[in-house]
């Protein structure tokens, strides 16, 4: 397991449409807000290097996070991110309290492995398509994965992966299994190689329009 991650905070005094909005654009601070676990949700500031820096991380976006409120210690998980439209900044960030006895939805990402030895395209010669890239489980905090594994190595093109499949840790289960079978989406496949993309014999014969020109004449005849 990966060393906890953490981010601190500072409450924010100055509330507003407008305090929002000059926060947001911001070059050195980012708002943000923290609820859930029973408490009243708490209006934040972010540095924003800080919390660059931490979406860098692959964890930072499923696992628990010790949320540092003024020196106050708050665990959660980033609920929500959102970005500017066209530079893709971060504009805001919502996290989510949580309690360690309560189990809570997240999603995990799909890590691949394997795949340089899939049967599907070193034998068969076929193009892995990935459905899914990240599946919501239901687990408690503590519980929560780093990532699931997808071993594509003995994947053939007649097989497709579905969330059954999957190994998933104990006490970690599919929230879209728990609906019932109807929603056993599928998450990878290999597609067999299109015919159209055979190679072509530039070698072979080809019919000439004049040896269908003189079969048309001796009909004629």
């Amino acid at each position: 397991m990966s060393e906890q991650l953490a981010i601190a905070a500072t409450v924010r005094s100055d509330l507003g449409k407008g305090a929002s909005r000059r926060l947001r654009r911001s070059v050195d601070h980012i708002p943000a807000i923290i609820y859930g676990a029973g408490k009243d949700p708490a209006p934040l500031t972010i540095v924003r290097k800080d919390l660059e820096k931490a979406l860098e991380n692959e964890a930072f976006y499923s696992q628990v996070i010790d949320v540092s409120v003024d020196g106050d210690v708050q665990p959660a998980i980033l609920k929500d991110l959102q970005r500017h439209p066209a530079r893709n900044d971060v504009m805001h960030a919502d996290f989510l309290r949580v309690d360690a006895k309560v189990a809570i939805k997240v999603n995990i990402p799909l890590h691949f492995i394997n795949e340089e030895k899939c049967h599907g395209v070193k034998i068969e010669g076929g193009i892995i398509e990935h459905l899914l890239t990240e599946l919501e489980v239901l687990c408690l905090p503590g519980l929560i994965p780093e990532y699931i594994e997808v071993d594509m190595e003995n994947v053939t093109t007649a097989d497709i992966i579905h969330i059954s499949d999957l190994k998933l840790p104990e006490g970690v289960v599919s929230t879209a299994l728990e609906l019932g079978e109807d929603h056993d989406m599928a998450v990878t496949s290999v597609s067999a190689k299109r015919g159209g993309d055979e190679e072509v014999d530039e070698d072979a014969p080809e019919a000439s329009a004049e040896e269908g020109e003189s079969e048309g004449s001796d009909d004629e005849d």
